[in-house]
């Protein structure tokens, strides 16, 4: 029995959620989370969620989206970067992604651009990003 074992990541969709955006929900403005985001409802603005964000079915997004990991299963319109992106089967994207890696299941939507990036360049463009982030509203 090892005392300091590693322990293995756990998967977004088995983290728990410190923010929640219910379905039938609508936030105009920009939204900034601390941790792990689910969002089910609407918003019209930017989204930076610091660790994961699960995107549900009924769920939209206009505005760019900047977050480590992100389960799309409604639909984005506006730009996403993340180090992993999964676009699942009801899932519609209408942007440019910026990654490091992306899935798509059969079914999902993707227009626009799709930039693929290794670690060092991605983490500085979202050192980038962070300087020049717009002011966000806490929930």
């Amino acid at each position: 029995m090892a005392l300091f074992s590693k322990k293995e990541p756990v998967a977004l969709d088995l983290q728990s959620i410190s923010t929640l955006l219910s379905e039938g929900s609508m936030l105009d403005g920009n939204l900034r989370a601390p941790a792990f985001a689910r969002i089910d409802g609407q918003v019209t603005g930017d989204v930076m969620v610091d660790e994961g964000l699960i995107l549900g079915e009924k769920g939209s997004i206009h505005g760019n989206v900047i977050t480590k990991e992100i389960f799309i299963y409604g639909t984005v319109t506006g730009n996403i970067q993340a180090s992993s992106i999964e676009i699942k089967s009801t899932g519609k994207v209408s942007g440019e992604i910026r990654t490091q890696t992306l899935s798509v299941e059969n079914g999902a939507i993707y227009n626009g651009t799709l930039s693929m990036t290794q670690n060092s360049k991605l983490a500085q463009s979202q050192k980038l990003s962070k300087q020049y982030e717009p002011k966000m509203i806490e929930v």
